[in-house]
């Protein structure tokens, strides 16, 4: 489809709005290629560091502890745990830091509680996870097949070179295969958990829930970006520039 097409102009700007939010919130994780930063720095940026861990575990972690030593009343289990979600939030707005990890948790556990407190039955405190993690692996398996990888779509705004990856082999063919991995990810904790869940084993579906989050989370984010570094070997420049002696 060439440029001058009605259709093209409209995909374009598509792509690049898709790509500013998409990069945006890889920049404000601090997942950015062209900063220079260490895959250590990088990984640990992206999890949000000991806070962005604690936010992640601790209610779903109260949860499964308390509703395992006392599934009645439901509402004291669901209670804990989004009255620590809330508690991450307050804390992020009183020291004035960016709050929309720990808002999102805290809506994501009001309204998994609301459902369970609704139907009565604790695993359903899990569904909006199944959802996400159903979607999420959906859409990353469809875009990348279909050769608009939202990875791919990410690196090339914060990259700046917008959708040109697509004419280029070698990167589309990463971005590829790295859809592929996290859209495997996605759909990897679906096939474990929805069983799970269907039996109605609250216990086994919380741990494995907590078992495959940021420790799969992670490494997957560390070779992400070892991929998005090697196909970009620009971005190592500033790094290697500040760190050099020999440099004025």
């Amino acid at each position: 489809m060439s440029a001058d097409t009605p259709e093209g102009p409209r995909e374009q700007s598509a792509a690049d709005i898709l790509g500013a939010a998409l990069g945006g919130a890889a920049r404000r994780a601090g997942v950015d290629p062209s900063g220079g930063a260490g895959t250590h720095t990088v990984v640990w940026s992206a999890i949000g560091g000991w806070r962005g861990i604690l936010e992640s575990v601790l209610p779903s972690l109260a949860f499964v502890v308390l509703f395992t030593l006392r599934p009645e009343p439901l509402i004291l289990s669901l209670g804990v745990s989004v009255g620590l979600a809330a508690v991450f939030t307050i804390v992020r707005l009183l020291q004035k830091s960016p709050p929309s990890a720990a808002i999102g948790g805290l809506v994501a556990a009001g309204a998994a509680a609301a459902l369970a407190l609704w139907t009565g039955r604790g695993q359903d405190n899990f569904v909006p996870g199944l959802i996400t993690n159903a979607a999420y692996g959906t859409v990353l398996l469809v875009t990348a097949l279909i050769g608009w990888s939202l990875i791919g779509v990410a690196v090339g705004f914060l990259m700046g070179e917008g959708t040109a990856w697509r004419s280029d082999r070698r990167k589309r063919r990463a971005f590829l295969w790295l859809g592929v991995a996290w859209a495997g990810l996605f759909f990897a904790r679906l096939a474990v958990q929805l069983p799970l869940y269907l039996a109605g084993d609250v216990t086994a579906l919380g741990t494995l829930k907590l078992i495959m989050g940021l420790p799969l989370f992670a490494p997957l984010v560390a070779v992400t970006w070892l991929v998005v570094r090697a196909l970009y070997p620009a971005a190592k420049r500033p790094a290697e520039t500040a760190e050099d002696p020999r440099e004025p």
